[in-house]
């Protein structure tokens, strides 16, 4: 994701660099085209201003009598004086440097996960849902979490093989490299009604509240306790499991030279290497094996029907419905843990919380209890409550 602050300024220079259209992936050595022995453009896959290979691992097309690849060009434009400007100044450039790298320095400021929580109830929730879910009534705004960062970013190594596999899981604590981008990105964007409307203070404890859902480490350390505190002392501590996940490396002063190298590189990409002024027109792809099927389908049991009605609803049981509103509502921490839920089918967790009594149990559950609000978020009845408490209850034993 990118923002751009509105007060920052950049200069665009077009008098240095030749206009370039990158391509396909070439060799090292420029070819050109010729019309009645005029070299009409000329490929290379290198810059002419600098002699460094194409950044994207494509080719360049410098001005030649005029033109860029097939496209003409003003080239008086190229040796046209701009007036750029004064220089800005020191204080105009703290102003305008709104950017968190991953490296730091952080801004000041500090923040608890409680306070993070409070926030996000009154500014986040009604986009981002319970607890960082998502909303489903809304759906265009991303989840937050899916529960244990560290055992969902193994998630994104998965080739999914049946329907019931596990897909990647692709949310801030799985998939973000850094968590710098969720500091920036909230303080300068967010909320989405009002952005920049945030202290650094409040940014800091919504990013606390993101940590302690993704059950993510602050110097080895899991954030559990809501009273922890998140500043700029610490931030840089923070342990992300897909930290190494992504290529080439960008960090630091070479990540340009190391995406140049990478990306000039076509089969780490699926490229194919081409003539300069090559194109892929046919047989572009290795040709594909077919696996076809040993025992061929011929007729369908039952026979396949033309009816267009939908099936009907069967009626279930108490057990049923319970089930359905333990999905809806419920299995989002009390299937991953998040937020120190215990989980479905865990004996050792349930006895635990059954010591204080079927009844205990049931009031904290109907009034609310650390994290979890009163009846898990729903309408339903106390009755109706009491069912889906039996019913996790009776798989956990």
């Amino acid at each position: 994701m990118f923002k751009l602050s509105h007060k920052r300024l950049i200069t665009i220079s077009a008098v240095a660099a030749a206009v370039t259209f990158t391509a396909c992936v070439g060799a090292d050595t420029g070819t050109s085209s010729s019309v009645e022995g005029k070299t009409r453009y000329v490929v290379s896959h290198t810059y002419d201003f600098n002699g460094k290979k194409v950044i994207d691992g494509g080719v360049s097309y410098p001005i030649v009598n005029g033109f860029s690849g097939p496209y003409a060009v003003n080239e008086k434009a190229r040796t046209t004086a701009y007036n750029k400007g004064r220089e800005a100044t020191p204080a105009e450039i703290k102003a305008w440097d709104v950017d968190v790298m991953y490296n730091g320095p952080f801004p000041e400021g500090h923040g608890t996960v409680a306070e993070g929580e409070a926030i996000y109830e009154e500014k986040c929730l009604a986009c981002h849902g319970d607890f960082g879910s998502g909303a489903a009534n809304v759906g265009i705004y991303p989840a937050l979490t899916k529960g244990n960062a560290y055992e969902l970013q193994k998630t994104l190594t998965n080739q999914r093989l049946t329907p019931d596999d596990e897909g990647p899981v692709r949310v801030f604590g799985s998939y973000w490299p850094y968590p710098s981008t969720a500091l920036w990105y909230i303080k300068t964007g967010m909320p989405h009604p009002a952005p920049k409307s945030l202290t650094w203070d409040e940014t800091y404890a919504l990013v606390a509240y993101m940590l302690n859902l993704n059950e993510l480490k602050v110097d080895g350390e899991v954030v559990e306790d809501e009273d922890f505190e998140l500043n700029q002392d610490n931030f840089g501590k923070i342990e992300m499991p897909n930290v190494n996940g992504f290529v080439p490396e960008i960090r630091g002063p070479k990540g340009l030279e190391n995406t140049r190298a990478y990306m000039n590189v076509p089969k780490n990409y699926g490229a194919r290497t081409l003539a300069e002024d090559g194109r892929c027109m046919h047989d572009c792809l290795k040709e594909i094996k077919v696996q076809r099927i040993t025992i061929e389908q011929k007729n369908f049991l039952p026979p396949l029907s033309e009816e267009r009605s939908l099936p009907k609803q069967k009626e279930g049981g108490a057990e049923a419905k319970a089930k359905a509103v333990y999905e809806a509502s419920c299995a989002m921490c009390h299937d991953s843990g998040a937020a120190g839920a215990p989980t479905l089918g865990n004996k050792a967790e349930w006895a635990k919380v059954l010591k204080k009594g079927i009844d205990k149990v049931y009031a904290n559950g109907i009034n609310g209890i650390n994290a979890m609000p009163p009846k898990g978020g729903t309408s339903i009845s106390d009755a109706e409550f009491k069912s889906v408490v039996d019913y996790i209850v009776n798989k956990s034993k």
